[in-house]
């Protein structure tokens, strides 16, 4: 058995399963939607209110700024005179008449203005909303189309590992395009299922007693990870065990960190609500400014959005990032692979990285092909 062909294997009878790759992205894709839907909801919810009260304000301003200027108008200080010097009342109707001619329209005009960025805002917020929700929809019936397509790749393993294939090639490439392979792929997955040799049922006979005597993606990558004990495995520093060398950050200046961060993330254009409050103090404890601002310019540099960095703080403060990411384009994959599989760069140190690399060039793969999942 060819390493090629073994690798093509990984890949079909990875399709098999109920974790799938597909069916994996599409999960995860599902519940980022979910999670715009539910936020976006929330926020047109607020925006109709806040658009509501803007008008409010702007009609009763209007209105009650031309009935205090007739009044005025009505209104002659010398008509008063006696009683406003004896009890002292500053009271000028003329001066006041010219503020309120000088300061509403200037403050209905600033009211209307935040009226139509809510406005806008709104149109936005809905479009995202909108997007999410058609999203939703579309992965509900591509995950129906893969499952169907799922069923029709393991009826045609099953028919050929019993001698019973009776499809035709066109009808197995057009499957396996459906599920991304390219055309050299779908040629040789297509002579292995309809003309089966040792290698399916080798390979077939080593899943099903998981007993394997080759070297699949799967067992490569846990060779990489235990091959070199000098690598340690990658954590986060603890907590509890603060350096002795270092004073204790006050508690008083915690505060002023926490507006530090989330002012960052701001001026990042990155909206702090979308983290969990224990994302958030993972950040504080562990935040350099100029690192993260470094980590969020190279994301988007590379035409990525910023959102890859939810539910992965930590590649904020990897002072490493950069290095793993041109590591991973440097072996062929591409920024939106890394995009749909950020949690590769905070599964590995940067040494443990470069280590994974190296053992499946060893063992006569491309790293390119090998699925950023399967990392």
């Amino acid at each position: 058995m060819t390493v090629n062909t073994e690798v093509l294997l990984d890949k079909l009878y990875n399709l098999r399963g109920s974790d799938s790759t597909i069916l994996k992205e599409m999960d995860r894709q599902k519940a980022k939607a979910e999670e715009t839907r539910e936020r976006t909801t929330e926020e047109k919810a607020k925006l109709q209110k806040d658009i509501e009260s803007l008008k409010k304000l702007s009609e009763e301003l209007d209105e009650q700024g031309e009935k205090f200027k007739e009044v005025l108008q009505g209104i002659h200080r010398e008509d008063y005179e006696t009683v406003l010097e004896r009890l002292r009342i500053d009271f000028d109707p003329k001066s006041l008449l010219e503020k309120l001619d000088k300061n509403l329209p200037r403050t209905i005009d600033n009211v209307k203005r935040d009226t139509k960025k809510a406005e806008d805002e709104l149109v936005k917020v809905e479009d995202e909303m909108n997007t999410a929700i058609t999203t939703i929809e579309e992965l509900g019936i591509r995950r129906d189309t893969a499952l169907a397509n799922q069923e029709k790749l393991n009826e045609s393993i099953e028919l050929a590992l019993t001698g019973h294939i009776n499809t035709t090639r066109d009808s197995i490439t057009s499957l396996l395009e459906e599920f991304g392979f390219n055309e050299v792929e779908q040629r040789e997955a297509a002579k292995i299922l309809m003309f089966p040799e040792d290698a399916l049922f080798a390979y077939d006979a080593k899943v099903k007693a998981k007993d394997k005597a080759g070297k699949s993606i799967s067992e490569v990558i846990q060779e990489a990870k235990t091959m070199s004990p000098s690598v340690p495995e990658y954590s986060e520093p603890e907590e509890e065990q603060p350096v002795i060398e270092e004073p204790a950050i006050p508690e008083e200046d915690e505060p002023r960190k926490e507006d530090l961060v989330i002012e960052t993330l701001r001026d990042c254009g990155i909206d702090y609500l979308d983290f969990t409050s224990d994302e958030i103090d993972e950040l504080i404890r562990n935040f350099d400014e100029e690192t993260v601002r470094h980590n969020i310019a190279f994301i988007e540099s590379n035409g990525l959005s910023a959102d890859i960095f939810v539910h992965y703080i930590k590649m904020m403060y990897d002072k490493d990032l950069k290095r793993k990411f041109d590591l991973l384009l440097g072996v062929g994959k591409e920024p939106m692979d890394i995009y749909l599989n950020p949690g590769v760069l905070v599964k590995y140190s940067l040494e443990q990285l470069e280590r994974v690399i190296s053992v499946i060039r060893a063992n006569g793969m491309d790293p390119k092909e090998i699925p950023l999942m399967a990392y």
